[in-house]
């Protein structure tokens, strides 16, 4: 098979042709019509993720049909039309017993744990725990943009954060995390306030339901711009970039009791921002985090979806070829385009 493999931390990938996967017993390989390219792949080729052993193949939100299942798969067959959350859990662990597939502590994660999804196939593992049947109607790019950014704010809006109509949410950094965040929050009826310091990001945070935007690289107290504009703070706000400075200005932004959700990933240097403590005691603030979804939750969002209310096509940013993934990965920290960046040819 065709794949991007990267061969040492922060050195150019190279489309290389490697031998295709077998799957395990429990498991199914996957032909990948669509994968998105995130951030998380950025940290991962930077270095950032000790699970990656190199050489290694990138890639953890993807869609696609089975091309192989392993003896003890029961639910699916091969030529099935399927996506998976970026976690896979285990589903043998107390955490997996309970419903809590997204912290399993022996779980897998393609791109990560395993080679990923910038190839022609991918493997899964635990896959009558792990997949999730595509509606007929889904098209592979959108379904390939739900497995992490969206599913994840799903996840952090819905069942970590418990937003309600008429409460005040605040969205700091609108790239893939936040902007789902935004349409999420926004179709369950709350008001929504997005941070980013691009306008043409600010500009599809409102087309997608924000009521208010803040360019940080304009205003020089963001907390207190969402404070005044809230009429005392949010009632939930989210870290969707990953950054001390997002992440304190989300903090700084509650009103009292209120639920910061850490979203974006703090690691290497960023990885122990100065949390304003006093104000977390003082207002009992709760600080959450939040890591993917369940493959049992998709049903909820599926139908959130087919109904008309969420619309994650609205996110799609451009499509490119496997060989062009290579300059959206190695670039992914300086990236400006608004929206998911999927790749759809192999």
């Amino acid at each position: 098979m065709k794949a991007i493999v990267y061969e040492n931390f922060c050195t150019a990938p190279q489309l290389m042709t490697v031998p295709d996967p077998t799957p395990e017993a429990h498991g199914v390989v996957v032909q990948v019509k669509a994968t998105g390219v995130c951030r998380s792949d950025w940290h991962g080729w930077m270095g950032h993720d000790p699970d990656i052993h190199l050489p290694h193949v990138p890639g953890h939100e993807f869609a696609g049909v089975i091309a192989a299942v392993g003896k003890d798969v029961r639910r699916f067959r091969v030529g099935d039309r399927v996506t998976v959350p970026f976690v896979s859990g285990c589903g043998a662990c107390p955490e997996c017993y309970s419903g809590n597939h997204q912290v399993c502590g022996a779980q897998t994660q393609p791109g990560f744990t395993h080679w990923g999804s910038f190839a022609e196939l991918v493997t899964l593992h635990n896959a009558d725990v792990n997949l999730v049947t595509l509606p007929d109607h889904m098209d592979y790019a959108t379904a390939a943009s739900l497995g992490c950014r969206f599913v994840t704010s799903f996840r952090a809006v819905v069942d970590q954060g418990k937003v309600s109509a008429g409460q005040w949410v605040a969205v700091h950094g609108c790239g893939g995390v936040g902007l789902s965040a935004i349409m999420i929050a926004n179709a369950i009826g709350a008001n929504v306030i997005a941070v980013d310091i691009g306008e043409d990001k600010l500009a599809l945070a409102r087309s997608l339901g924000a009521v208010a935007t803040i360019n940080a690289s304009e205003v020089d107290n963001v907390a207190e711009a969402i404070r005044e504009i809230s009429r005392g703070g949010a009632h939930v706000s989210l870290d969707a970039l990953g950054h001390p400075v997002t992440c304190v200005n989300s903090i700084n932004s509650l009103r009292r009791l209120g639920k910061h959700i850490q979203v974006g990933l703090l690691l290497a240097e960023h990885a122990t921002p100065a949390i304003p403590m006093a104000r977390v005691i003082g207002h009992e603030l709760e600080i959450i985090g939040s890591h993917g979804m369940q493959a049992h939750r998709y049903d909820a969002m599926l139908a959130m979806i087919m109904s008309g209310k969420l619309q994650p096509e609205k996110l799609l940013g451009r499509t490119i070829t496997l060989a062009e993934s290579i300059e959206a990965l190695t670039t992914m920290d300086r990236a400006t385009t608004a929206g998911v960046t999927v790749v759809t040819d192999f």
